[in-house]
């Protein structure tokens, strides 16, 4: 995953900083922080593992999975997308794609290919998400994590993908935003979908 580039001196400097809530998926931290013109105050920062997303491409359309999103009070459609959970399993991006593409939707996939690498909430939360392309499909058993109670899977075709974005039953950035490298990577010849 993304690690920060070098480069000049941050135009925010911490103080302090102490965790003020945390789980198994989740930290809230607040720092004490001093800006470059001297300004003090507080920042807000969601602690969040980096996260794969993938998207499972065939027969010219895209699986996608549904579930409840409390934070947003309905269901939802997306790309299958998780990290590791804190003090459980660990490994690579691609290991992780693997892993979560398998459990939320039974398909194994015989190529992953690397879309890119986007920050999710860059203004609240230093989280990445590692983004791939899944091909050579075949289907296995889910095996849906307690929190996915509910989950399932849908094929659905490219124009239907577009609809559902635009009449909100997408409305997952990190969805929307893997769709967007997929497609400049096809513009650029370097995918082409079964």
């Amino acid at each position: 995953m993304h690690t920060d580039a070098a480069g000049p001196e941050p135009e925010i400097r911490t103080i302090s900083s102490r965790v003020v809530y945390a789980d198994n998926w989740t930290r809230l931290r607040r720092d004490e922080i001093e800006r470059s013109d001297g300004f003090k105050g507080t920042y807000a920062v969601v602690e969040r593992d980096n996260f794969a997303l993938i998207v499972p491409a065939e027969r010219g359309g895209f699986h996608l999975v549904e579930e409840y999103r409390h934070p947003l009070g309905r269901r939802g459609w997306s790309f299958p997308q998780g990290s590791f959970p804190k003090g459980g399993e660990g490994g690579t991006s691609e290991e992780l794609a693997r892993t979560e593409l398998a459990q939320e939707t039974g398909l194994r996939a015989g190529e992953l290919q690397r879309l890119g690498t986007l920050a999710v909430a860059h203004g609240m939360s230093g989280q990445y998400g590692e983004h791939w392309l899944a091909t050579e499909l075949t289907q296995g058993e889910p095996d849906l994590e307690p929190e996915e109670l509910g989950l399932r899977h849908q094929w659905v075709t490219r124009e239907e993908f577009e609809a559902m974005a635009r009449d909100g039953r997408i409305v997952d950035t990190s969805t929307l935003a893997a769709y967007a490298l997929l497609l400049m990577a096809e513009r650029r010849g370097e995918v082409i979908l079964p």
